[in-house]
């Protein structure tokens, strides 16, 4: 977006300073407020290292002022935008709406970055609800783009979607509320499904990461489920897939698992995991999935 913005990032965790990262990079003006002093006083070189990565794939940069907050008014001040990053408790969230409803104009928007909770939750007992949307990122949302917005109130939304399109981000915007909004309700079947197969000793934890990564994950990163089986219907398309294997298509879904987390399947998961994780910190593993996100929004920015 051309013009520029105050965003207040209510909330100083790891994705407020993702956000935060994201939206200075944009040559927007932060002001930061989180009800722990600890976590605010090292915001700033929380922030640091998702701005030394958004540098790396490079593109246009004005970076916007970072401001500390003394307290939840002074980080509200001037702001257009909430993002709020509270943790999922709803209550807590609902408390919180009050407060900056108490102290923002009428037209200021509240963003939840809530990866579950619909809307129709969070908005009990607002003033004014069609002010809040939901905005749920992908974890980090400095190198993932997805960014699923719900709200009743479409220029409020439309105002939200030119927003993060203009900070390098991928809005979509969802029809109805739904638990865990889209991705996270299709990343959870793919999870059940992986859990089951380990479950039912069909195959180990790292030979089911080691297929998705190896199979359908790169077409995934290209393509959408529906459009890669559009051309999986070669000539026919979508209609040709249907007609050809819609009914095999059936068969598996009718054959896919519905796992309980019992303590040997709980056992299975956490051994087969470390094992794969071969000795590697959770440190080393989140560097080695930043470099490899770096090195594709690289590749993603060539080609656009």
């Amino acid at each position: 977006m051309a013009d520029k913005t105050t965003v207040a990032v209510v909330g100083c965790g790891l994705i407020g300073a993702s956000w935060a990262a994201l939206f200075l990079r944009a040559g927007h003006d932060v002001r930061a407020w989180d009800p722990d002093p600890e976590s605010l006083g090292g915001f700033r070189g929380r922030v640091a290292t998702p701005l030394a990565q958004l540098e790396q794939i490079g593109g246009p940069t004005v970076l916007g002022e970072l401001h500390l907050g003394a307290d939840l008014g002074d980080a509200l001040e001037g702001a257009r935008l909430v993002q709020e990053n509270a943790p999922e408790n709803v209550s807590l969230k609902q408390d919180l709406y009050a407060q900056i409803e108490a102290r923002v104009a009428d037209d200021v928007i509240i963003a939840s970055s809530t990866s579950a909770h619909p809307w129709s939750h969070l908005s009990v007992g607002m003033k004014r609800p069609a002010r809040l949307i939901t905005a749920h990122p992908f974890n980090p949302p400095h190198l993932v783009p997805l960014v699923e917005i719900f709200g009743t109130d479409d220029a409020v939304v439309a105002w939200a979607e030119a927003f993060y399109s203009g900070i390098g981000s991928a809005p979509v915007r969802l029809k109805k509320e739904a638990v865990g909004h889209i991705a996270n309700r299709l990343a959870s079947a793919l999870w059940r499904e992986a859990v089951h197969i380990v479950a039912e000793g069909i195959a180990g934890v790292e030979a089911v990461d080691k297929a998705l990564v190896n199979g359908p994950g790169l077409r995934w990163s290209v393509l959408g489920a529906h459009m890669a089986y559009h051309l999986g219907g070669g000539a026919g398309g979508m209609a040709g897939y249907l007609d050809h294997l819609g009914t095999s298509q059936e068969k598996r879904w009718a054959s896919l698992g519905n796992p309980s987390l019992t303590p040997d399947v709980l056992e299975k998961l956490v051994n087969g995991v470390t094992a794969e994780a071969a000795g590697r910190s959770i440190a080393e593993l989140e560097a080695e999935r930043d470099a490899a996100l770096i090195a594709l929004a690289k590749l993603r920015q060539k080609s656009e």
